[in-house]
């Protein structure tokens, strides 16, 4: 029994002794991917890294500098010229106001505006509202006569009214005339130097009043100036002894560029209480002033200005308050002429309002109620001559 189990036995361990007699093969090592790079780039194989294609070397000389052009060399004893062309273009200020509240009407677009040189349409090109300081020379008569006290007393009066809405970016002057200019202040930023010159005006020297002459030498004073210059005249209108003649005054208002006149009576509360007094001395007086009145209108409005004619002391800052409005208060027009001709010619000008549809421009109140406006704007502009 015993011995079974050990026969058994020792046939049971035969395959493991075998087995320790013939090891297991080791096992194999894994393969190596291929190192070497392809000639075009790429993956090497399915672990490989990504190889960048090789740059090829350039074997392309780099083209020659081209050769610079030929300067041009004038021949001997030719001097060298240069050709210059000047686009003339016009600028036109333009004021658009309410007739009967004299108030700026702000909003308008540049399709409101239309423009005619000689009657013929031109085409805006610039557009803005202009609100700046002002270039402005006051031109005050200062001169005797049998009623001084009320002419000059108003002058005084709207001088300091005026220079009372100076600015303090503004350069104002002061000018007074009777048979001559005389100069009281240059121009100056500093308000205190303007009333100052107001008040040396005490005592007139001369009782001519010679107007045309006045204006005529503001004009030139101012034509120095670049920019938009202002003259507000302050006097009666009347002229009687200058050298120039009205039509040679008028002549000289037509050729101003870029300067607006802006004229106020004085006298108007004397005028009042004596007018058509009877008697053939003071229906003469009266046309004078009528005629005195009618030239500084049409003064002012030649150069798109305006005209006032006060009563009394206190409608005098309501009138220049609108004239502060009028000249800071502005749309100006910029065109280059059809007619590019440079020939010294007067144009006249004209400039309308229109609506959307190339209608004339309407103006409601509140109430629905037709607004009329005037549109402020000079009548015409010297063309520069071919030599200057």
């Amino acid at each position: 029994m015993s011995f079974v189990l050990l026969v058994a036995t020792a046939l049971a361990l035969v395959p493991a002794v075998a087995g320790a007699q013939n090891p297991a093969p080791a096992p194999q090592k894994p393969q190596q991917p291929d190192q070497t790079a392809p000639d075009s780039g790429g993956p090497t194989g399915d672990n490989g890294s990504i190889a960048l294609p090789k740059k090829k070397e350039s074997t392309d000389t780099p083209p020659p500098p081209a050769p610079a052009e030929p300067k041009f060399k004038n021949p001997e004893n030719v001097p060298t010229y240069n050709l210059r062309v000047e686009v003339p273009e016009v600028t036109v200020d333009v004021g658009v106001i309410v007739e009967k509240t004299h108030q700026f009407v702000p909003g308008l677009k540049p399709t409101n505006f239309k423009v005619f040189e000689d009657g013929v349409e031109q085409k805006v090109t610039g557009f803005k509202r202009v609100e700046a300081p002002i270039t402005v020379l006051m031109l005050c008569e200062f001169a005797g006569s049998n009623y001084t006290y009320a002419f000059n007393y108003d002058m005084l009066n709207a001088a300091w009214s005026f220079a009372s809405q100076l600015r303090p970016d503004d350069y104002a002057a002061l000018m007074t005339y009777d048979m001559r200019t005389h100069i009281i202040t240059d121009f100056t930023k500093d308000k205190g130097q303007v009333f100052e010159a107001i008040r040396q005006l005490m005592i007139p020297g001369f009782n001519e009043r010679n107007m045309f002459d006045a204006v005529s030498e503001a004009i030139d004073r101012l034509s120095r100036i670049e920019g938009r210059k202002y003259i507000v005249l302050i006097g009666s209108g009347r002229d009687t002894f200058s050298k120039l003649t009205w039509d040679q005054a008028l002549k000289k208002v037509r050729a101003t560029r870029d300067i607006t006149i802006y004229t106020i009576s004085t006298g108007g509360a004397l005028r009042a209480m004596t007018e058509g007094g009877g008697g053939w001395t003071s229906q003469m007086r009266d046309m004078d002033y009528l005629q005195a009145d009618n030239e500084m209108k049409t003064i002012a409005h030649i150069t798109g200005g305006e005209f006032y004619q006060p009563r009394f002391v206190a409608e005098m800052p309501e009138d220049f308050g609108d004239i502060n409005k009028n000249i800071r208060s502005k749309y100006q027009l910029l065109y280059h002429p059809s007619n590019a001709k440079q020939d010294g010619t007067y144009r006249k000008l004209r400039v309308e309002l229109v609506d959307d549809e190339g209608k004339p421009l309407r103006f409601q109140d509140e109430k629905h109620h037709p607004l009329k406006y005037d549109i402020i704007a000079r009548d015409g502009y010297k063309a520069r001559p071919e030599v200057e």
